[in-house]
């Protein structure tokens, strides 16, 4: 591109940071170089200067400076064939909104250090006409389960919304170690992030708490059937705590199985799957771009459902949540 260049910033792309959208324009531009012509100048936002993070309005015209003829670099490629293949068959629903997937237990949503096959990076071989599905909420590696990702930027933005302001209702299944008492309740118990001595070593937990750090955490549980040794519940998180579930369970002394991190020895039931046994089944929620509420549901999968054959716990059980919960 030899000269300067005006674009104009359109009503999709509100809300999204100077630096995505030349990401998405001009993938060629590496992070550093566009900082470099904020610094001098010039890149303008409608006349005047700006940073990297400034938030974009509809009608807002860009400056782009003569940014060379270096052919674009292409994006790497996060996905195989195989990838493409399977992320298909986890789609529960789709619309032209959103799209509901069932995601694997062990799947990282996210890449890491040392995490290169990630749903994040899968998602790109669901990319349309130039847009590509955004996450909008997390789901740890170890649980499995239902997940909504946004197809456009307007629907990634309101789903998005609807999370931080909990008009998502969500319902989990947990297997847990004992059986609680009473079978139906409410767990108010803040929690914290806190540094704690685990072995040789610091590790980071997320503890019961009443500090100043201290960040206020709910969840309702219902106990669906009763084995004896262990429970099929379910559990609806009011808060979105880091592994709120997890430590709200092993408060009330029944650990979700599989969960040595915050259930120790307690958390394993010999017979039973070391693996984690916490799968997210439902949401209910206003549909982004009509409004009107919807509910989806996951199937049970992997060792969960096996789990639930050992027990011969009901795989369509259903529970329904007090409207009046707060």
């Amino acid at each position: 591109m030899s000269g300067v260049q005006v674009k104009t910033v359109s009503g999709d792309e509100a809300g999204m940071r100077l630096d995505r959208w030349f990401k998405t324009h001009f993938p060629a531009i590496r992070h550093g170089e566009l900082e470099k012509y904020l610094r001098k100048g010039q890149v303008r936002v409608s006349g005047g200067r700006a940073k990297s993070n400034r938030r974009l309005e509809p009608g807002d015209e860009i400056r782009i400076p003569p940014l060379g003829d270096e052919p674009a670099r292409p994006k790497p490629r996060l996905f195989s064939a195989e990838d493409q293949t399977e992320i298909r068959k986890l789609i529960l629903f789709e619309d032209d909104s959103l799209i509901a997937l069932n995601k694997p237990f062990g799947l990282a949503v996210q890449g890491g250090e040392k995490t290169t096959r990630h749903l994040d990076g899968m998602l790109g071989s669901l990319e349309k006409d130039g847009e590509r599905p955004r996450l909008v909420h997390r789901l740890d590696k170890d649980t499995g389960g239902l997940m909504l990702v946004a197809k456009t930027r307007k629907a990634a933005q309101a789903l998005s919304n609807l999370f931080k302001g909990r008009d998502i209702e969500k319902t989990y299944w947990a297997l847990t170690a004992g059986v609680p008492r009473p079978y139906e309740g409410t767990i108010d118990l803040p929690v914290a992030k806190k540094m704690m001595r685990i072995g040789d070593g610091d590790q980071e937990r997320v503890a019961p708490a009443d500090g100043e750090d201290a960040k206020k955490a709910m969840s309702h549980y219902q106990t669906i059937e009763d084995a004896g040794v262990v429970a099929f519940l379910a559990m609806q998180p009011v808060t979105g705590r880091t592994h709120q579930l997890r430590v709200h369970a092993a408060a009330i002394g029944c650990p979700v199985v599989g969960d040595g991190k915050y259930g120790g020895g307690a958390a394993h039931i010999e017979g039973v799957s070391p693996k984690l046994h916490l799968f997210c089944r439902s949401m209910t929620f206003p549909h982004p771009k009509t409004g009107r509420r919807m509910t989806l549901t996951a199937p049970l999968t992997g060792h969960m459902r096996e789990t639930w054959k050992f027990f011969s716990f009901d795989t369509e059980a259903t529970c329904a949540w007090p409207e009046d919960l707060e």
